[in-house]
């Protein structure tokens, strides 16, 4: 794959919402370890039902008003069109 090729893939989706690579990079892992952490709340909350009882719903609450609600709200106009699977994510 020439470089040019390789260059667009990873600057193009950043790009799209508004990010350099850099800053979508920490996104991507700052939500990446929320999930991770609201996972494993969930999984200890199947074994002891009496602990985490809201962590993992928290978590979810928190990152879709993160990624959806406050994108939508704050960088509409930066935006390509919307991805036809957030308005599945909207409606979770």
């Amino acid at each position: 794959m020439p470089m040019k090729n390789l260059t667009k893939r990873f600057r193009e989706h950043p790009a799209s919402v508004g990010e350099s690579y850099s800053q979508h990079c920490a996104h991507a892992v700052s939500f990446g370890s929320q999930m991770l952490r609201g996972s494993l709340a969930c999984f200890v909350h199947a074994i002891f039902p009496w602990i985490h009882t809201q962590t993992g719903s928290q978590t979810i609450t928190r990152l879709h008003s993160r990624m959806v609600v406050n994108r939508s709200r704050f960088r509409l106009d930066e935006m390509s069109p919307c991805d036809p699977m957030d308005t599945l994510a909207e409606n979770i």
